[in-house]
């Protein structure tokens, strides 16, 4: 630690290559496993068969599952609606149409001592999953470009480029362990992406006003010791506002059930890449584009300039 002024500040830049490798081969890693492995698709982009289904008594989602593979219909994703006794069911594309797939069902379901009643069966198109799928990918493309013009007016366009390299390294680190390990990705792996990219960015946007703060009103340091000095203030704000964030997230990882299990896992991922780009590939960026000081300060154009005359012989204005 050093110190400036009276403030002792963390030389966080000091690593800043390490980390900027490690940045860097976690998105070639992440890049490779997604055109490798390829995204396990939920139903929400493959299409497939929803089913509403209610039943008499409170069940348990593994007993659904089972009783449905047990009939033929594997790969079921059953998630509670509300109560234990209202499901929704999903299922991969099937080869029957409605009534078909109706009499399947409800002979599937059927569970000792717990009636079953089918409220609403629905077929989603492959051809609708892909329109889903493209619309996705452009939200998440639209986002980032929203990002850089509002960072770009709000601070500088060095800086709206750092966390717009950030936002995308959180978001294709986690797309990318997704793609490795096979986790199931739907509309609520994509929620939790788009709530990752607010997130991140509301974090830099921290460190960035403090930056530009102190880039205003410290004089006689180096902009590498002004980003370390604005970090050294935020810290104690990010670890405060990580752990709070964290401890919601594995509450529902670990209590909210199927449903939110996937949410909280893409939440939990991007959070720990989000924490660590906002301090390194947010500020490192734009210092390695020649931040300074003459960024943040306005200039006068010399048309607005005010003109100072002289005189040489002031005498001549004296009055008698």
């Amino acid at each position: 630690m050093k110190a400036v002024g009276d403030q002792r500040i963390i030389p966080f830049m000091k690593i800043e290559k390490p980390m900027g490798i490690l940045s860097i081969i976690l998105v070639i890693g992440s890049i490779i496993a997604i055109a490798v492995n390829g995204l396990n698709l939920g139903l929400d982009f493959t299409g497939g068969v929803s089913a509403d289904v209610r039943y008499e008594q409170s069940v348990e989602q593994g007993d659904v599952v089972n009783a449905l593979a047990d009939n033929g219909f594997d790969d079921a994703v059953v998630q509670y609606l509300g109560t234990s006794q209202e499901l929704l069911i999903r299922l991969p594309p099937q080869s029957d149409n409605i009534d078909g797939l109706n009499t399947s069902l409800s002979e599937a379901l059927v569970l000792p001592n717990n009636n079953v009643e089918i409220s609403n069966v629905n077929i989603i198109g492959s051809q609708v999953g892909n329109e889903v799928y493209l619309s996705s990918v452009m939200s998440i493309v639209l986002a980032l470009v929203c990002m850089l013009g509002y960072v770009a007016l709000r601070f500088q366009f060095k800086l709206a480029l750092g966390a717009v390299l950030s936002l995308f390294h959180d978001a294709i680190v986690t797309i990318g362990v997704f793609a490795l390990f096979g986790f199931p990705f739907d509309l609520t792996v994509l929620a939790a992406i788009l709530a990752l990219i607010g997130y991140s960015l509301n974090d830099t946007i921290v460190v960035y006003d403090r930056i530009r703060e102190n880039f205003r009103r410290v004089r006689g340091i180096s902009p590498r010791q002004t980003i370390d000095l604005s970090l050294t203030e935020t810290l104690r704000r990010t670890i405060m506002t990580i752990s709070t964030v964290l401890l919601v997230v594995l509450a529902m990882l670990f209590l909210g059930g199927d449903g939110l299990f996937w949410f909280s896992a893409a939440l939990f991922i991007g959070l720990l890449a989000g924490t660590y780009s906002s301090t390194y590939i947010a500020s490192s960026i734009p210092l390695a584009m020649g931040l300074s000081r003459d960024d943040f300060i306005v200039k006068v154009k010399p048309e607005f300039e005010e003109e100072i005359v002289t005189f040489n012989d002031p005498k001549m204005f004296e009055q008698d």
